[in-house]
């Protein structure tokens, strides 16, 4: 994949935020900042790093959010704002024996998404 100039913007910003934003978020925080890149561009650009799995694309019911982070990981959303963050979470070997069994599946990878409030 060729990394023109629109792509380095969009990875620059989604490393430096380390958090999950809408295509409209990246357009908005890329203009603010003086980058002068278009919606299409935004979204094509995305799209192409996320079919490479250079960066994550959550489905939402408000709509797709992309994160920084391409490698298998897990998420806690929070009830309250909305956010998500990201975890690096491993499931004790017992566990995922357990789940193979009840399965009949023989598990090669896995993500968990937890939600919550803050205590």
């Amino acid at each position: 994949m060729r990394l023109s100039r629109q792509r380095r913007m969009v990875l620059d910003l989604l490393w430096q935020e380390r958090d999950h934003l809408s295509a409209r978020d990246i357009f908005e925080r890329l203009n603010a900042r003086g980058r002068n890149i278009g919606h299409t561009s935004v979204y094509q650009n995305l799209e192409a790093l996320q079919s490479a799995g250079v960066i994550e694309c959550l489905d939402r019911a408000s709509g797709r959010l992309y994160g920084y982070r391409s490698d298998p990981h897990s998420h806690l959303t929070c009830l309250r704002t909305g956010a998500i963050q990201d975890l690096d979470v491993e499931l004790p070997p017992e566990l995922l024996q357990q789940i193979e069994q009840h399965t009949g599946f023989a598990i090669e990878s896995y993500t968990l998404h937890l939600s919550g409030r803050p205590r």
